[in-house]
């Protein structure tokens, strides 16, 4: 294992890039899903598809599930923040649009930068990476500036809705890096959020009156597949390992990319225009990052 503060190598600037392209596409394949499975319920199946997943994985890897390694309150601690997490992202879209939905879904680093700055010994960042950090949000606002109309009253709920996701998943980020979650195997950690999500999103989705599933069509199907394997399971695995190995204030930079992805995939599968703002954002976006991971 790396040390905590590592800066990032080739290896985890790639796997990054792969994360973030997954993230950005899982956009388009929630939107695909939503019409047959409500929003809240489908991020609860997905929760108990990837829970049967990871208890496999485990199983095969010999990585013990009932170990007394003194996790457990933190692991549900980070399983409830996912939970709410997800429960504010999913129903804050159904106030605001998706793209003032990114802008302030995006602002988790921040709350990571200043986490890591109280919490985490050796993750003091210097002034350089937080003009990084401002430059690749600043990005993110050109790139969706068609859509910061002033907004209505319902808009308003949503985006502090989504600022509120943005939050909780920024602290769920440091909550791993700082405590006992760090040390453990990143599936026992992912293990912890998706089976108590699995527990809370199915339960809490007939509080919002859902109407639950309503229509599963194979490209439902397939979407929900996409989303349990390789989003829940595989993407996930892999994020807690490079939170175990690499500084989390860069790690977070790199979330700047999931919605320029998001971006491409809705041009690919949407049709979606891409424009002139979106080429110079991702021009500040890809000065940012390489600011908040100089040596």
């Amino acid at each position: 294992m790396k040390p905590n503060n590592a800066a990032l190598d080739f290896k985890g600037v790639l796997l990054l890039i792969l994360l973030c392209a997954s993230w950005g596409f899982n956009q388009v394949a929630i939107k695909v899903a939503i019409e047959g499975i409500s929003p809240v319920l489908q991020a609860g199946i997905r929760s108990i598809g990837a829970t049967i997943l990871v208890l496999i994985w485990m199983n095969v890897r010999r990585i013990p599930v009932l170990a007394k390694d003194n996790t457990l309150w933190w692991g549900i601690a980070v399983g409830l923040l996912f939970s709410i997490e997800f429960i504010l992202i999913y129903r804050g879209l159904n106030f605001t649009n998706a793209s003032r939905a990114v802008i302030f879904l995006n602002t988790s680093p921040f709350a990571v930068a200043l986490g890591a700055q109280l919490f985490i010994p050796g993750e003091k960042l210097n002034k350089i990476q937080v003009s990084g950090l401002c430059l690749a949000f600043i990005g993110i606002i050109i790139a969706f500036n068609e859509s910061l109309n002033l907004p209505t009253r319902q808009m308003l709920i949503g985006d502090i809705m989504l600022t509120g996701a943005a939050v909780i998943w920024g602290a769920t980020t440091v909550v791993i890096k700082a405590g006992p979650l760090a040390s453990i195997a990143p599936s026992k950690t992912l293990l912890y959020q998706l089976g108590i999500s699995a527990m809370v999103l199915p339960a809490v989705s007939p509080a919002f009156g859902e109407p639950g599933i309503t229509n599963m069509t194979p490209l439902v199907i397939t979407s929900l597949f996409y989303q349990i394997v390789w989003i829940a399971f595989i993407t996930y695995i892999a994020w807690f390992w490079l939170i175990s190995n690499y500084a989390v204030s860069r790690l977070a930079s790199f979330t700047f990319l999931t919605p320029f992805f998001g971006v491409i995939a809705g041009a690919v599968f949407l049709n979606e225009q891409i424009t002139l703002y979106l080429i110079c954002a991702l021009v500040l976006v890809g000065t940012g990052i390489y600011l908040v991971n100089r040596h």
